[in-house]
């Protein structure tokens, strides 16, 4: 099993004392109603070299004559049989105070069975939200970064050829209604849910207000109201405030993938007195094959019998002794020094975390 990385979720030496996080208001929380809105349409993407959607694919035949319907052309669903068109649902986002006249980027995604979009051309699709209104049309050649290849029965390919994009491929042709300066009142989101934070960002806005406009509603919502000079100057406020710096109160958390094996702690992490004892059993089973042959003239048959052998082995038994107070980041470089793989070392900080010696939120991806 290949090693990887332990890295330190803080930038704090072992035995150094525990700096304090600072970060500004805008990246630890969202302004609410400041958002982006999702884009959804159906289109069609021509121009492909014989990698589109096949025969059995009615809904790109069909899509395909009510296009040619519309330009005047009139043909039979069942007469066309093309290799160069691909269904395909085309999304994007919408930015807050996007503008008509504005371009977005748009993503473009296979529905259909094509092997590949590379080459292709988007033809113009509006795109709808929620509410159904048309906000964007999108249009353009598209991005593919992969491909396919096939020829006598063997075939090649490179990341996802059945999804590309269109750099600034999409028009704003609608506005989200809404006036930003009208507001009496701010709402501040955090990202993470954290009471203490939530004070720390409303005493940071109430100091540099000068008055006691913010004021914390729960874990993750700062409620301000706008001050008499700032009304109707929505913009400049936020601006002033979206700065401040706040005194981040990092929580003591372990993140665990065990897809990879990889485990990404604080170093200042405390745990109890534990006693760790570690080992494990291999079994074996090998099965050979044998040919049973009958004897001559016996009327038997030939048959073949599988021969098992079973091996065990049992590893050497690891052990270590943890006295109270130690830092997680310091057992894991005693864990690796005797052996510890990084997917029995998320196995055992499991079990110390359920044996209570962990006060950490133990976070398994």
């Amino acid at each position: 099993m290949r090693l990887a990385a332990l890295f330190l979720a803080t930038a704090a030496l072992f035995g150094a004392p525990e700096k304090q996080l600072e970060a500004h208001l805008k990246d630890v929380a969202r302004l609410m109603g400041v958002r982006g809105n999702q884009l959804l349409g159906y289109g069609v993407v021509v121009g492909l070299d014989g990698t589109g959607d096949k025969d059995q694919t009615k809904f790109t035949v069909q899509t395909l004559t009510n296009l040619m319907a519309r330009q005047g052309i009139t043909v039979s669903p069942s007469s066309v049989k093309v290799k160069n068109v691909a269904a395909v649902m085309v999304t994007a986002e919408l930015p807050p105070f996007a503008k008509p006249g504005q371009r977005v980027d748009v993503t473009v995604s296979s529905t259909g069975d094509a092997k590949s979009l590379a080459g292709g051309t988007l033809l113009m699709t509006p795109l709808q939200g929620a509410d159904g209104n048309i906000y964007v049309v999108g249009q353009g050649s598209l991005l593919v970064g992969g491909f396919s290849a096939a020829s006598a029965g063997a075939s090649v390919t490179k990341n996802h050829p059945t999804v590309g994009r269109i750099p600034d491929g999409g028009l704003v042709e609608r506005s989200i209604p809404g006036t930003f300066t009208d507001r009496t009142s701010l709402e501040y989101s955090l990202l993470e849910e954290d009471f203490t934070t939530a004070l720390l960002v409303a005493n940071a806005i109430n100091e540099e207000l000068g008055e006691l406009d913010a004021k914390a509603l729960d874990g993750r919502s700062i409620n301000v109201n706008i001050p008499k000079e700032f009304q109707g100057k929505a913009v400049e406020l936020v601006a002033r405030l979206e700065n401040l710096s706040i005194q981040m109160q990092p929580k003591d958390r372990i993140v665990v993938n065990e897809k990879t094996g990889t485990v990404i702690l604080g170093a200042n992490i405390k745990i109890g007195a534990v006693s760790i004892v570690q080992g494990g059993l291999s079994v074996v089973v090998t099965s050979t094959p044998q040919v049973s042959q009958p004897e001559p003239f016996s009327k038997g048959k030939t048959v073949v019998v599988d021969k098992k052998e079973i091996s065990a082995t049992e590893e050497k038994t690891k052990s270590l002794s943890v006295e109270s107070g130690i830092s997680v980041g310091k057992l894991a470089e005693m864990l690796n020094a005797i052996g510890i793989t990084p997917r029995d070392m998320i196995a055992i900080l499991q079990a110390i975390k359920d044996a209570g010696a962990l006060n950490a939120e133990l976070r398994i991806l």
